[in-house]
């Protein structure tokens, strides 16, 4: 390792004036009645993680609060500590042009390289916290048992190795070449996503091709589609609906697999998905653990069933399986009864009225859970004819299919960053030999 590199803490370069930390607003500043359904996002703790910012979980102010709290406005650079909680301490997000005017949580510290000194790259500095091993330093240092915290003084007295700024350059540009194609395939998947989600709330939502049928208006559906659809509405439980069409409940198109895993050899054989596993507002699973970290009382399931959150805040998590592995009973496992309501299935799964019905019947005072049993699968839905779902799932299914298929691709991906990643921030490997590793990859 060249001598130019040098040991510094956090600490050091706060004073230096090259860095600097602030805490999030206190809980006396921003309270749950401060948030609106529109504004400025806030970045809470569980949007923190694997170097990003998680648009899907950010709750908002109005602006005339943002101005009480313009000390916390972020700006591009800026890394966000993850401070408190089992899961999340210790992880951070960087703040990227998408996120600038944001306001830091309650819960979150931030680190900001100061915009006059050109000795550290954010980039750089962002990959050595996101270092898997500094993330299990700061949770081993963070206070409290049961629910660790993080404070600027255990953040200060990290210490750290500083390369001269073009290494840093070059390592970051590395690092974040492979952070880039993750973060491709999470946006490609959002794009797929938002195409089904869209098309489900057309057809079994807002009724969009009977609207323009009944208004006289093409549905701008090839024609053996438009057909299916009726001209006109009638009333139902659930109000309005296409006529023709019934209102069902959701247990006439989806299966609970309830299949125990009965060895601990085959536990350890299967991947292991908890629900901390699986993203919010997600049909995307990024991330799973070895099947030796499961626990007691797991589920079977397979590739292509669909795991949803059976505990209060979760029900938002909802993700296709790409592989067989387990999960706990803190999701059900779930399959449609018939291969051509996939699609139908999936979505209404996915849609924020189950969301919502299962919240309101979730019972229990310390963990609130939901059952599918007598329960979820007697949610009373829109039911249309087996040939509309049929077409849909024929529209839909394959984009759907594909959502999952990124997962393994990203896995090698994080695994040859993660690999890379300590042994370039310590001077173990040099750029040049990882620029070579990654033509050969």
């Amino acid at each position: 390792m060249s001598v130019e590199w040098q040991d510094r803490t956090i600490g050091d370069l706060c004073d230096a004036g090259v860095l600097e930390l602030q805490t999030g607003p206190f809980g006396t500043q921003l309270h749950a009645y401060d948030y609106v359904a529109n504004g400025v996002p806030v970045v809470p703790t569980e949007a923190i993680r694997n170097r990003q910012i998680n648009h899907s979980v950010l709750p908002k102010i109005t602006l005339s609060k943002v101005e009480e709290l313009a000390q916390h406005r972020l700006k591009p650079g800026d890394i966000l500590f993850a401070r408190r909680g089992v899961q999340a301490t210790g992880h951070i997000g960087c703040v990227r042009e998408a996120e600038s005017g944001f306001i830091c949580g309650t819960g979150a510290i931030r680190l900001r390289v100061r915009a006059h000194d050109g000795n550290i790259s954010p980039d750089f500095l962002s990959h050595v916290l996101a270092n898997p091993a500094t993330v299990e330093w700061f949770k081993f240092h963070a206070i409290g048992a049961t629910m660790p915290n993080l404070n600027e003084g255990i953040i200060r007295s990290f210490s750290f190795k500083i390369p001269p700024l073009p290494e840093q350059s070059a390592i970051a540009h590395i690092l974040g070449t492979l952070d880039d194609k993750i973060e491709m395939n999470r946006r490609m998947n959002e794009t797929l996503e938002a195409m089904a989600r869209a098309l489900f709330k057309s057809w079994f939502i807002d009724f969009v091709p009977v609207r323009a049928k009944t208004e006289g208006r093409d549905p701008g559906l090839p024609k053996h589609v438009a057909d299916l659809f009726p001209d006109s509405f009638e009333d139902s439980e659930l109000g309005e609906i296409p006529k023709g069409w019934e209102v069902g409940a959701f247990g006439d198109f989806l299966y609970q697999r309830v299949e125990r895993c009965a060895a601990s050899l085959e536990t350890a054989a299967r991947p292991y998905v908890p629900i901390d596993c699986i993203s919010p507002k997600s049909l995307f699973l990024s991330e799973s653990k070895s099947g030796e970290e499961a626990q007691s009382s797991l589920t079977k399931f397979y590739k292509g069933d669909i795991l949803f959150g059976a505990m209060r805040p979760y029900f938002h998590k909802v993700c296709i399986a790409p592989f067989d592995g387990t999960t706990r009973t803190t999701a059900f496992v779930l399959y449609p009864r018939r291969a051509h309501d996939f699609a139908f299935a999936t979505l209404q799964l996915h849609h924020p009225d189950t969301i919502d019905f299962a919240t309101r019947h979730s019972t229990g005072s310390t963990i609130p859970y939901a059952v599918w049993t007598d329960l979820l699968d007697t949610m009373p839905v829109v039911a249309p004819p087996q040939d509309v779902r049929v077409a849909f799932n024929h529209l839909v299914r394959p984009i759907l299919v594909r959502i999952p298929e990124p997962y393994f691709e990203n896995r090698t991906l994080a695994g040859l960053r993660d690999t890379l990643l300590p042994k370039l921030i310590s001077g173990e490997l040099r750029v040049k030999d990882a620029e070579r590793i990654l033509e050969i990859a």
